[in-house]
């Protein structure tokens, strides 16, 4: 796949200082010299593995600004571009990105030349599992760490879309994301790599933001994580812990300060083969998780939805 990661997003929220210290304390790193202490309009962060992946700008209100893309070479920009024309969509072109506009989700997004991610093999922990032994006379490695959690890339982004349809054909017939599954009539999972999902968009009153999701290196550093976040403030949990069905992968959900929802996770399904791998349709809640606690409300409708639909939603 020419595509082969999301390498940046910019959110907009009301009060950036806020904000960058919740997603320092949730482990990216900061990348600029900004002192966090008063007016801040802008931040950025990185992740272990795939470099600046977060900027965090003033905006009115809670928003996705800009979504970008890597891509291999200029030949694939040329083809996205006649992807776009295709459907009757507008580009920018320069030498080294493209850019468009989904009016469905009112993100721009950006494709752009950009290296892939070379993660590092992390060998899995040893677990004991019934006749098999592979931690004798020693304790479990991960109860024995101490390091804070820190993510290793950003992993995929959920977003409302008044025009759910007209997005999605944005992605896969302009951009050239592939489908892995669907809930019919919700939402479809689309990929740009190897990770069953990269971006799901799901029909919405208005455009909105419903979450970002960061890979950890297991569930002990999913736990771990959130554990310290609600430590810290417990009114930041949202969902958790638990294992979705549709990617398969453990997650646990936090609100940042401006009502967004990012999501620690791991173990998601990977799609290395297309040939291998049949995308599937999926009906009611069993689509979402296969075990945990029941989803909130919340989770399905955030509170703040009325409040952005009328333009009165300011930070929390």
């Amino acid at each position: 796949m020419a595509l082969h990661r999301l390498t940046r997003l910019t959110i907009g929220v009301p009060d950036v200082a806020t904000s960058a210290g919740y997603y320092t304390e949730f482990g990216l790193t900061p990348t600029d010299t900004t002192s966090f202490g008063g007016p801040v309009p802008f931040a950025s962060f990185a992740t272990v593995d795939g470099g600046e992946q977060l900027r965090l700008v003033t905006a009115p209100h809670r928003q996705l600004v800009e979504m970008r893309i890597g891509a291999d070479d200029t030949d694939d920009l040329e083809r996205i571009g006649r992807g776009l024309a295709s459907i009757d969509m507008l580009a920018e072109r320069s030498e080294s990105k493209l850019r468009t506009y989904d009016s469905g989700t009112e993100v721009s997004i950006v494709v752009e030349l950009a290296p892939r991610i070379d993660q590092a093999e992390t060998p899995p922990p040893p677990y004991n599992m019934p006749g098999h032994i592979a931690r004798p006379d020693a304790r479990a490695p991960s109860v024995l760490r101490e390091a804070p959690v820190q993510p290793r890339k950003l992993g995929h982004v959920v977003l409302g879309s008044a025009d759910q349809e007209r997005s999605q054909k944005l992605f896969t017939d302009g951009l050239g994301f592939k489908v892995s599954d669907a809930v019919p009539g919700l939402a479809t999972f689309l990929r740009c790599s190897t990770d069953h999902h990269n971006v799901l968009v799901q029909q919405a009153p208005i455009p909105f933001l419903h979450h970002t999701s960061w890979q950890v290196n297991d569930i002990d550093d999913v736990g771990r994580g959130a554990t310290a976040m609600l430590e810290k403030d417990p009114s930041r949990h949202v969902w958790g812990l638990g294992r979705h069905h549709v990617g398969s992968n453990f997650f646990w959900y936090l609100r940042d300060p401006a009502g967004n929802f990012s999501e620690y996770y791991s173990d998601l399904d990977c799609i290395v083969d297309d040939a291998l791998w049949t995308p599937r349709t999926f009906e009611g809640m069993h689509a979402l998780y296969s075990w945990g606690p029941p989803p909130p409300p919340s989770f399905l409708a955030p509170e703040d939805l009325a409040a952005l639909m009328t333009g009165a939603h300011g930070s929390r």
